[in-house]
């Protein structure tokens, strides 16, 4: 009763928690390419994760609020080595950009911001774009293959998150339950039984901190709390979530500073999400920075590791496993659509346009090419080409 699997674990520990160290230190590209990251190197690579395990915590976390990215690591985490798992391995996956975020905010308050952050976003940002699509590849090549319905679902959720510029949750739940009603239909649907059905709530945690009296940082615990708690979707879903509570609500940055965060959180490595470190340092310091990141992911935290050894214990029955695959086509569909939402903010040239396609080619063709070395060349590509091109318009 106390394995969470049929399978002893082929890794330690300690090999994961130094696996999400490093995800969380050189995983570029937001929660789209982490996700992808996560699959490659722990289920095709490492073989430390099944397809089945992996697809499970996939719906889990996109069921969830939260981060994407974050709940699907401490899912991983929980797979062979339950709540220690878990909460190790989120730990080791947030602290490093937690970390890089706050000498960001040191940075920024001392020198009155950050302007090379547009040139290094110029050529990241491109490069990011290839590094996505081919993650995004990967994954519909997997989860949807030539099933129709799933395809259905895939292409519907990939439209709409193209139209919306956002990830919607409840069209996950809608292809969850469709390619379930339709696979393995509930008895009570064939009876026409329709009052059988139940619904289980799972109780919301709040994750307000305690003892931490003063007024400002208990404000910042809250509305971060609020933040992990209650937005649905991943990466820049959040964002105007945040832009209506730090800038309109509570006017603790304007409009410039609220952008630099957003900014950082996409050249930084490690969940988009952790922008909230950033936010909170230069709100309140240090202390508002750990309180907004501890407020943003305890929630999500909760919402992984209290469901799942549920969703472990009856992932396996044929209505279960059916809604896991329609509800892991719609995620894939809208980690495809938020490819092209998010090219449509960086591939805004020629060179833009040359260098994701160049990031295309290079891991289509060298398989293992690691990530961080295209970011970097990327970064000093955006360093040395941005300033020429924003001079010529001029």
């Amino acid at each position: 009763m106390t394995s969470t699997t049929t399978t002893a674990p082929g890794y330690s520990l300690g090999q994961m928690i130094l696996y999400m160290l490093r995800l969380g230190t050189f995983g570029f590209g937001g929660p789209v390419a982490l996700v992808g990251y996560m699959h490659r190197d722990l289920v095709e690579r490492r073989g430390w994760i099944s397809e089945a395990d992996y697809k499970e915590g996939l719906a889990l976390a996109q069921m969830m609020p939260g981060p994407l990215a974050a709940q699907l690591g401490i899912y991983l985490g929980y797979v062979h080595y339950r709540i220690v798992g878990a909460t190790l391995a989120g730990i080791a996956f947030v602290l490093p950009s937690f970390l890089m975020v706050v000498a960001l905010g040191w940075a920024y308050a001392q020198f009155g911001g950050l302007s090379w952050m547009q040139a290094v976003f110029y050529g990241v940002g491109a490069a990011v774009v290839g590094i996505i699509a081919m993650s995004a590849y990967k994954l519909t090549t997997k989860t949807v293959g030539k099933n129709r319905l799933l395809l259905a679902i895939y292409l519907t959720v990939a439209v709409v998150t193209v139209v919306t510029q956002s990830e919607i949750a409840w069209l996950f739940i809608a292809g969850g339950l469709l390619n379930w009603f339709w696979r393995a239909p509930p008895k009570w649907l064939s009876k026409g039984g329709l009052n059988a059905l139940a619904v289980t709530q799972v109780p919301v945690m709040s994750g307000v901190l305690s003892g931490l009296d003063l007024p400002l940082l208990g404000q910042i615990g809250l509305f971060f709390t609020k933040a992990g708690a209650f937005v649905f979707g991943s990466g820049l879903a959040i964002v105007p979530f945040l832009y209506g509570g730090v800038v309109t609500e509570h006017h603790w940055l304007n409009d410039k500073q609220f952008v630099d965060a957003v900014a950082v959180a996409m050249i930084t490595p490690g969940p988009v999400v952790i922008t909230v470190g950033f936010i909170g340092y230069l709100v309140a310091g240090f202390s508002g920075a750990t309180v907004a990141a501890l407020g943003t992911f305890i929630p999500c935290y909760l919402f992984t590791v209290l469901p799942a050894p549920y969703f472990k214990k009856y992932g396996r029955l044929p209505g279960v496993k059916a809604f896991v695959d329609g509800i892991t086509a719609a995620a894939v569909g809208a980690i495809t659509g938020s490819v092209i939402v998010i090219a449509r903010r960086s591939i805004v040239d020629w060179p833009t346009i040359v260098l994701a396609l160049v990031t295309v080619l290079l891991l289509w063709r060298f398989r293992k090419l690691q990530e961080p070395v295209i970011v970097i060349a990327a970064a000093l590509f955006g360093l040395v080409v941005y300033p020429l091109i924003h001079s010529h318009v001029i």
